[in-house]
């Protein structure tokens, strides 16, 4: 009581904590529900308020540590079986070996893409008490951006990448594995050991230092080689396999691909053209049922989630299903959240093709906000790169527009940094008043902390009208829009003409065009009765006109143009689907011009797009901008 007399005792009834402050201003807290309690936590920091030795506290544990030993599970007859054949296999080629470790742990079966099943080890337990390697696997993103310009892949794959690694000898006992047959150990690196992944990452990075973001991107067993020509390609496969005869590294050529124009890659697929979606990735979306409870929840978004850059406006469709993994929101399965779990696998289903960045060349972004969320796009002469967006957070709900429409552009700034950083870009906003931000005189703190954020980036912000446009208005509100009905033309055909960036949005697939009577058919069918395109004709069946040819259904074609006949319906369908339809942005003549000679050839055809600008009421009366985005 002496003692105690002497310390300064603060007790907090409401918090049940007891607050002690000794003589010499050594503080103690001590919070518990029983008597035991309080014992039991002024016993469990022996070390605490000593120094140096309170730096230490796993050198005074209260048991020695011990090798973890598990029980075997239990396993089918079936699966015995192939427990005995994996063993005897094992053996064999050396991987491993008898053990009499103190270390023991259960395996088990995992499916593999073919059908058939591996043995696996369960070494969660070990997991737990490793020392985690923390060398970096790289990033998805990244790797991607690397094949910017590439057009011709070859893909190679590793047999069994982690059995070539052998495990040092002081650590092959900790990987001893119990069966029915005996305990065994790896002297190779085991799948499932949580290591092995950057330790092998680590490996293969060493191997092909030269070559990385040159010609070659490794994620752990998987090679890329790309390049730019078929020349190139064969120095730099030759170079690769090179490498892998020196360092003694062997790959399975049932899993590899050579010289190919498009590569299935990380659940990817890319090609000269840019980056799509995994089909096969696709189908699982679609074959996922009904989320029950919340971790199925999770787990669709998880893997939907992998693939957002795809997606226009993913935050703001799947909000009514996160909303479901708040803590404390019970589950309940409504109306609004079957529709974003339909919208969002119908999405992915029409998921565009992206394209890659050309670092090189200067950056476009998109900004729009709204109470729903915030969302960008970034593009790159016109083409979609990435698409990002998010839910507003609880704080940002009170924002007035002006800071909402500025926080986008910050999102999309901070998002896509490793893009924009360096490179100049052009951010198109809908509020007006964001131009001149950099010359404001009156900022609150928040406008002024992003403002020095801004600054780090060679950037200009331009306005474009929202309200003001009523197709950019209207498209700036629309969960979905379909380009189908944008050219009337044959698949073939449109997946050409998409490549033109007729002002449209790029965020459907091309697949989704229809045709009623096409275009083609009805130029093929003018074709034949005008009299300057059978001149042609004649021509080209003489070889007088090398510049002219006509294709196997009797269509003249001027090089990769086709021939329009001298109609003027067709003409002003063509002039009017590439101006002023509801997903055009009204292209001044020069850029309209240049878009359509990509596809179209007839005499004057210059002077037609000028004459059709011209008189454009929509031009005459106002500058209308760019398409708004979606949220």
């Amino acid at each position: 009581m002496e003692t105690l007399a002497k310390w300064d005792v603060r007790i907090d009834c409401a918090k049940r904590t007891v607050h002690l402050t000794a003589p010499d201003g050594q503080k103690v807290e001590v919070s518990a529900t029983k008597p035991s309690g309080c014992l039991h936590q002024m016993e469990a920091k022996p070390t605490e308020g000593i120094r140096v030795v309170c730096e230490y506290p796993d050198v005074f544990p209260d048991e020695l540590p011990a090798p973890i030993a598990k029980r075997q599970y239990r396993v089918a007859p079936k699966e015995q079986e192939l427990i005995k054949e994996n063993i005897d296999e094992l053996l064999g080629k050396g991987f491993i070996r008898h053990s009499s470790s103190p270390w023991a742990f259960p395996v088990l079966f995992v499916d593999k893409k073919d059908g058939t099943r591996r043995m696996c080890v369960d070494y969660r337990a070990l997991n737990d008490v490793t020392i985690k390697n923390k060398y970096p696997l790289p990033r998805i993103d990244d790797l991607f951006d690397q094949l910017q310009g590439a057009c011709v892949f070859s893909k190679i794959d590793l047999r069994l990448g982690y059995h070539q690694m052998k495990i040092r000898p002081s650590d092959i006992p900790k990987t001893a594995f119990i069966t029915r047959f005996g305990l065994y150990e790896y002297t190779v690196m085991s799948f499932g050991l949580t290591n092995a992944p950057a330790y092998f990452m680590n490996l293969m990075n060493k191997v092909f230092m030269e070559y990385l973001d040159k010609f070659v991107v490794v994620f752990i067993d998987d090679i890329l080689i790309y390049s730019k020509t078929e020349e190139e390609h064969e120095e730099h496969l030759r170079l690769v396999l090179q490498k892998l005869r020196d360092h003694k590294l062997y790959a399975k050529l049932s899993k590899c691909e050579f010289w190919l124009d498009q590569v299935l890659f990380l659940g990817h697929i890319v090609s000269k053209g840019g980056i799509m979606v995994d089909p096969s990735k696709i189908s699982s979306v679609m074959d996922w049922k009904v989320p029950e409870v919340v971790k199925e929840v999770r787990g669709f978004l998880g893997l939907a989630g992998y693939y957002r850059r795809f997606i226009e406006s993913f935050s703001r469709i799947a909000k009514p299903m996160t909303s479901l993994l708040e803590k404390g929101v019970p589950f309940n399965w409504t109306k609004e959240r079957q529709a974003a779990f339909d919208k969002l696998k119908k999405r992915l289903t029409t998921a565009p093709v992206l394209t890659l960045p050309d670092l090189t060349k200067s950056f476009t972004v998109y900004c729009d906000a709204s109470k729903e969320g915030l969302g960008c796009v970034l593009m790159q002469e016109g083409k979609v790169i990435a698409y990002a967006s998010r839910q507003l957070r609880k704080h940002e709900v009170n924002y007035p527009t002006h800071d909402l429409e500025l926080a986008a552009v910050v999102h999309a700034l901070k998002i896509w940094r490793h893009y924009l950083f360096g490179n100049k870009c052009e951010i198109y906003t809908d509020h007006k008043s964001l131009k001149y931000i950099f010359t404001q005189n009156e900022l609150n703190m928040r406008q002024r902390r992003w403002l020095e954020l801004i600054k780090d980036y060679d950037l200009e912000i331009h306005y474009h009208p929202g309200k003001a446009n009523v197709v950019a208005d209207a498209l700036s509100r629309k969960s979905y829009v379909n380009m189908a009905v944008a050219f009337q033309m044959p698949f073939e055909l449109c997946v050409e003409f998409e490549s033109l960036n007729l002002g449209f949005v790029h965020h459907t697939t091309v697949a989704t065009f229809e045709a009623e009577p096409t275009l083609e058919q009805e130029i093929r069918n003018h074709q034949k009765m005008d009299e300057k395109i059978q001149e042609i004709r004649e021509q080209i069946k003489l070889g007088k006109a090398p510049h002219f040819r006509e294709d196997e259904q009797g269509t003249v074609w001027y090089k990769n143009r086709i021939c329009v006949p001298d109609v003027d319906s067709i003409k002003k369908l063509i002039l009017s689907k590439a101006h002023d339809t509801a997903y055009s942005i009204h292209p001044g003549s020069t850029k309209m011009y240049h878009d359509l000679k990509e596809r179209f050839w007839w005499y004057g055809m210059k002077r037609a797009v000028a004459e059709y600008v011209a008189v454009c009421d929509t031009c005459e009366s106002q500058w209308t901008g760019l398409i708004a985005l979606l949220v």
